[in-house]
């Protein structure tokens, strides 16, 4: 059985109340906020209504709620992307005026 993974991705402020009645109606509160659905014509009419705030992937599974939160958090570390050639030799004081 496959699932919708359904993230709130722009807010619902300054819109109709009837759009934020479906938002609430999908569980979605706040921005980031990601609910799973079984695949329904229900959900996916209720997904059409917000299509422009939310984000819909097709899953085989849903996900915990720590699963989620592991996939949201980036790789310990930092990488360089591209070095910066340097002066040799020369400091900050040892820079020629122009």
């Amino acid at each position: 059985m496959s699932f919708f993974r359904i993230t709130l991705h722009r807010s619902a402020i300054g819109l109709p109340e009837r759009t934020r009645g479906v938002l609430a109606a999908l569980g979605l509160r706040r921005r980031m906020q990601t609910v799973f659905y079984p695949v329904e014509p229900q959900i996916a009419g209720m997904i059409l209504k917000v299509k422009e705030l939310v984000r819909v992937h097709e899953v085989q599974r849903r996900l915990t709620k720590h699963e989620v939160k592991a996939e949201r958090t980036p790789e310990s570390g930092f990488y360089v992307e591209k070095t910066v050639p340097r002066m040799s030799g020369l400091g900050a004081h040892d820079r020629p005026r122009v």
